[in-house]
C-alpha cells in the first residue's frame, strides 16, 4: 500500500486571484438583490412594529408584534440562504424554540417569538443592520459595476453622446491641466483614454470589491443570524434529558419484563419444587419409599429447571466477569454461551475505552441480541463484531457493536417488544440502533454508541 500525499504547496497568486473572479458574479448578484430585500424587510418591519406597538394595550397589538418578529426571521433566513451565492461558509441556523416538548398551548405559541433573543437579533437587522450596510455595499458595487464596464466600453457608446463645453466636455479640462501629458491629444481621445484607464483599475479591482463586501455581509450575518454558543449548549441539555428519559423507560421496561419473567418462570418452577418437597416429607414419613423417590427426583428435575432459567435471565444483569476482566472477555462469554456457534471479533482496546455505564449497556444488547437470534431468526450461525471508530471533525469517538445472524429476516421496530427496548437503551447513552433486517435475512443490527458520554 502506498501512502497518499497532500500536496501542501501556496496556490500562486494568480490562482487566488482566478478564486476571487470564480465568486465575483455570485457575490454581485448577492449584492444587487440583497439591497431590495433590506429595504422591502425595512419597510415591512416598520409597519408592523409600530402597528403592534400603538396597539399593545389591545389584544390585536401581541399577535402584530410576533408577526412582525416572524416578519423578521423570514428575512434574515432569506438573507442568509442568498449568501450562498457568494460562495462563501454557509451560516448554522439558530435554535427557535427553546420551550419543553410540555410547554404547548396557544399563548405559549404566540408568544414563543417574543421569549427568544434570536427573533429580536434578526428585527434589529432586517430593520437597521442590512438596509444601512445594504445601501452603503448597493452604491459602491454599482460604482464599481458601472464605471469598469461603461469606462472599458466608452469608446463604443461614448460616440453617441452630446460634446462641446456645455455638455460636460472636461476632456478640455484635462488637457489644459496636463499639457505635457495631453496637450496634442484631442478631447474625445483623452476622453476615451481616461474611460477605459479608470475601466481597468475598476475591472481589474472588480474580484476584491465585490468579495470584501460580501465578506462584510456574511461576518454580519455570521454574528447576527447564525447560531449562537447557548444554543449548542441548549441542544446538548435536550439531547441529554432526551437520553436520560429513555434510559429510564428502557430500565423500567426492563424491570418489568424481569419481574414477568421471574413470575412465569422459576417463581412456578419453585412453588412446584416446594409442594413436591412437601408431598415428598408426606411420602417418607408414611414410608412410601418408591413415591418419595419419584417425588425427590422430580423436585431434582424442576431445581434444574428453575437454575437454568436464573442463568438464562441472568444475562441481563452484568455479571461478575463484566467488572473483573472487561468488556471484551464478557463479550466473548456471551457467544460461546450461546446456542448457536458465534463468530467473534472484538478489539481488545475496547476495555480501557469503555465506561462501565457502556460496558453494561452492550453487555445487555449482545445478550438480548444473541438471545433473540436463537428463538426468533431460525440461523444456524452469527458473528459478533466489537470496533472502534475514531474521532473525526465534529463527530466523536464511537463504540460500534455489530450482531449479525443468516436466519430468515423481517426483525424489525415494534412498540413493546425487544428491539425498541434495546433502542431506548442505547439511546439512553446518546447511541443509535440500526436494523437491517430483510424478509429473507441476514439480520444485521449496530449498536453505535459514542464514548464521551455522560451516563444517565
Amino acid at each position: 500500500m502506498t501512502a497518499t500525499t497532500t500536496d501542501t504547496r501556496p496556490r500562486s497568486a494568480w490562482a487566488e486571484y482566478g478564486e476571487w473572479w470564480k465568486r465575483t458574479p455570485g457575490s454581485a448578484l448577492y449584492l444587487l438583490v440583497v439591497f431590495a430585500l433590506a429595504i422591502t424587510s425595512l419597510v415591512v418591519l416598520i409597519t408592523l412594529l409600530s402597528t403592534g406597538g400603538g396597539l399593545i394595550v389591545l389584544v390585536i397589538g401581541l399577535p402584530l408584534l410576533a408577526l412582525a418578529l416572524l416578519a423578521a426571521r423570514g428575512f434574515g433566513v432569506a438573507d442568509r440562504y442568498l449568501l450562498r451565492l457568494t460562495g462563501l461558509p454557509p451560516i448554522a441556523e439558530p435554535t427557535w424554540n427553546r420551550d419543553r416538548p410540555e410547554a404547548d398551548g396557544f399563548w405559549m405559541t404566540l408568544t414563543r417569538p417574543l421569549r427568544n433573543g434570536h427573533y429580536w437579533v434578526y428585527l434589529v437587522h432586517g430593520m437597521i443592520v442590512s438596509p444601512i450596510v445594504s445601501i452603503v455595499t448597493f452604491t459602491l458595487t454599482t460604482v464599481w459595476l458601472s464605471v469598469g464596464l461603461g469606462g472599458l466600453t466608452y469608446s463604443v457608446w461614448g460616440v453617441f453622446l452630446p460634446s462641446g463645453p456645455d455638455n460636460g466636455d472636461w476632456g478640455t479640462y484635462v488637457s489644459e491641466a496636463l499639457p505635457w501629458l495631453f496637450g496634442r491629444w484631442s478631447n474625445d481621445t483623452v476622453e476615451i483614454v481616461l474611460y477605459a484607464l479608470a475601466g481597468i483599475v475598476f475591472t481589474i479591482t472588480l474580484p476584491w470589491a465585490m468579495g470584501g463586501f460580501a465578506r462584510l455581509h456574511h461576518a454580519i450575518a455570521s454574528g447576527m443570524l447564525g447560531r449562537w454558543p447557548s444554543d449548542d449548549l441548549a441542544a446538548e441539555v435536550r439531547a441529554e434529558a432526551a437520553a436520560r428519559g429513555a434510559a429510564v423507560q428502557a430500565e423500567d421496561a426492563a424491570l418489568r419484563r424481569l419481574e414477568r419473567d421471574i413470575h412465569d418462570g422459576p417463581q412456578q418452577r419453585l412453588v412446584r419444587l416446594q409442594l413436591d418437597l412437601a408431598a415428598l416429607e408426606r411420602r417418607a414419613t408414611a414410608g412410601d419409599s418408591g413415591a418419595a423417590v419419584a417425588l425427590a427426583r422430580e423436585a431434582q428435575v424442576h431445581a434444574k429447571t428453575a437454575l437454568d432459567e436464573l442463568r438464562a435471565l441472568s444475562a441481563g444483569v452484568a455479571p461478575p466477569l463484566l467488572q473483573d476482566r472487561g468488556l471484551a472477555a464478557a463479550l466473548g462469554a456471551v457467544a460461546a454461551g450461546s446456542a448457536l456457534p458465534v463468530g467473534v471479533d472484538i478489539d481488545p482496546a475496547v476495555d480501557t475505552a469503555v465506561s462501565p455505564e457502556v460496558a453494561r449497556t452492550i453487555y445487555f444488547v449482545v445478550a438480548e441480541l444473541l438471545t433473540n437470534a436463537v428463538k426468533h431468526s431460525g440461523a444456524s450461525a452469527a458473528t459478533l463484531k466489537a470496533s472502534l471508530r475514531p474521532s473525526y471533525a465534529d463527530q466523536p469517538a464511537m463504540l460500534d457493536v455489530w450482531v449479525v445472524d443468516n436466519g430468515r429476516g423481517g426483525a424489525g421496530l415494534q412498540p413493546g417488544h425487544g428491539l425498541e427496548g434495546l433502542r431506548d437503551r442505547v439511546a439512553g447513552l446518546r447511541g443509535v440502533l440500526v436494523i437491517d433486517s430483510a424478509p429473507g435475512g441476514p439480520t444485521t443490527i449496530g449498536a453505535h454508541v459514542p464514548l464521551a458520554v455522560t451516563a444517565p
